[in-house]
């Protein structure tokens, strides 16, 4: 039934909130400044977030739809409903007031406060607890990378002679965590000394994370199979596990949102509509079979982490624009949409 749904099918409510969306920015626009060029200057950065997250979290919905593959179709659905709230309302406004909560030493009411009548000053803690965030989330990001490449059930292979070499990794007990180390001891020799703490402590924290969510999936996951259960408790591993990922993924599009805007409301409104975009397209993915007809995808996604988490690593070290991050992963998972295209017409022929 799934493989009759047409594309604007799955846009529906992305569509709508996008309706919403350009309304609240408008409407924020002329509260905030109460001029039309105030409106149209709202509509203009609330419709770059949206294009801003989009852009970043692509390869995030190929992930997503990795793992929504074994869910059912209710845990799929409890993923765009309640997983678009708790992108949107907890990543979007709540994670940056917790950031403010934590490094300004304040009560989170007064992190409010700051952030809708001090935005200045709410947007400038966000930018000095840049590196943190930063060190957390490339931890995490490239633990799910080497993850799936070390795998040594995986089959497929696009760049065969490095991934073959990364399978047979695989076998070497702790690698990917030896291998996240030696990054984060690198990176650290290179921050400076006063911020060479904080660095630490939130990449040993993302390793941490990363380890506490991977294991309880696997255990749900290997519980309901004993139980010869519906997968109900797997998918909870899944779905925390897909959270988590996305609330890693949410890093990078919440702290480049503070270069285009202090305003917290309008990066909510802007991020969450992109969000729901990212959301209905891992649905489409899924039950269009995409993964399936585009064997490389995948891979392209992972490789696109990889350099997520080595880029977000580097900004504790050095600004990069957002539009880099971005095209990184858009042009990673193009080449392996191509390569995926060239074999099915290699398949074909023969």
């Amino acid at each position: 039934m799934a493989q009759g749904k047409s594309t604007l099918a799955y846009l529906k409510w992305p569509l709508i909130v996008t309706g919403v969306g350009v309304f609240l920015s408008g409407w924020l626009g002329w509260a905030t400044v109460g001029t039309q060029a105030g409106v149209l200057s709202f509509l203009l950065i609330g419709t770059v977030l949206a294009a801003l997250e989009i852009s970043l979290s692509f390869d995030n919905a190929v992930v997503n739809a990795n793992k929504l593959e074994y869910m059912t179709p209710v845990w799929r659905q409890r993923f765009l409903t309640w997983g678009i709230l708790i992108a949107v309302f907890g990543m979007r406004i709540v994670f940056p007031l917790i950031i403010v909560a934590v490094f300004a030493w304040v009560n989170p009411f007064e992190a409010a406060r700051l952030a809708l009548a001090e935005p200045e000053q709410y947007s400038e803690i966000i930018s000095h607890s840049h590196g943190a965030i930063a060190a957390f989330g490339g931890t995490f990001l490239m633990m799910v990378a080497l993850t799936f490449f070390v795998d040594e059930d995986k089959s497929i292979h696009w760049i065969e002679m490095l991934e073959r070499q990364l399978r047979k990794c695989g076998s070497v007990r702790g690698f990917e965590i030896a291998f996240v180390l030696t990054v984060m001891a690198l990176i650290a020799q290179a921050v400076p000394e006063i911020e060479r703490g904080t660095f630490l402590f939130a990449a040993i924290m993302g390793l941490l994370v990363f380890t506490l969510v991977d294991g309880l999936g696997n255990y749900l996951d290997r519980s309901s199979k004993k139980a010869s259960s519906v997968g109900a408790s797997g998918a909870l591993g899944a779905f925390l596990y897909l959270e988590v990922l996305d609330a890693s993924f949410s890093f990078d599009g919440v702290i480049g949102a503070f270069a285009l805007t202090s305003n917290i409301l309008l990066i909510a409104i802007g991020l969450g509509v992109g969000a729901m975009y990212v959301r209905s397209m891992t649905i489409m993915l899924v039950e269009k079979g995409t993964l399936q007809q585009f064997r490389y995808l995948e891979h392209g996604a992972f490789y696109s982490i990889f350099a997520l988490a080595l880029v977000m690593f580097l900004q504790s070290l050095m600004h990069i624009p957002e539009t880099i991050t971005g095209g990184i992963g858009v042009a990673l998972i193009g080449l392996a949409l191509v390569s995926s295209i060239r074999h099915n017409r290699r398949e074909a022929k023969q």
